[in-house]
């Protein structure tokens, strides 16, 4: 284990100015992340993600799951989602997420992408459920992929590849500052499941 690039990780801020994230790798072995990819294809309540843009309801390829301490209520694109009871593996990511960042979290919003071709169009997570300025942890499991950030204003961009079985976390004013996307690609053609432990303000 090299522990100076372990540490290192974990300090460096991807973003230049105006908001913190930090990528700490593969955090889960190989083993650990192919298991709990599995189980949650096949465990999670899955539902088409659904959006209402100008009155239209949209219902999205891309699948959604939330889950929470309790029934919280999250709204976002105009739709309001309850919060289902936490299942056992996904109270064992939460321990590791937790114990990694040493952060609490109460609700977890997951996303399964199929392929390449599903993708997250550029936003922010500012939601008025959220803490404001509250850390959110993302954890991929499956497909690599690209995640990009966008300022608001300088438009300037960061990229990183998420791996599987990695971690990034999003904090202090990034979502006030950023915009972030996954961009859409012809070449990954395997699932990606991902992970975002949030904190809701009840």
């Amino acid at each position: 284990m090299d522990l100076f690039s372990s540490v290192e990780k974990q300090t460096i801020n991807l973003l230049p100015g105006d908001g913190v994230v930090n990528y700490f790798g593969i955090v889960l072995t190989r083993l650990e992340a192919d298991y709990f990819f599995i189980r949650l294809l096949e465990s999670i309540a899955w539902k088409n993600d659904e959006a209402v843009i100008f009155g239209k309801r949209i219902i999205t390829n891309r699948k959604v799951a939330w889950y929470g301490d309790k029934g919280y209520s999250y709204t976002y694109s105009n739709i309001t989602k309850q919060a289902l009871p936490w299942t056992n593996e996904l109270l064992l990511l939460k321990t590791i997420v937790e114990r990694k960042l040493n952060e609490q979290f109460n609700s977890c919003l997951l996303n399964l992408y199929h392929n390449g071709k599903e993708g997250m169009a550029w936003h922010s997570d500012g939601e008025k459920e959220l803490k404001k300025n509250g850390a959110i942890a993302s954890l991929s499991l499956g497909a690599e992929r690209k995640f990009s950030f966008k300022h608001k204003q300088s438009k300037e961009t960061v990229s990183i590849n998420l791996e599987h079985g990695s971690l990034l976390v999003m904090k202090e004013d990034t979502q006030a500052n950023w915009l972030h996307r996954l961009p859409p690609s012809k070449q990954v053609t395997r699932p990606r499941v991902n992970l975002t432990f949030r904190t809701i303000i009840s």
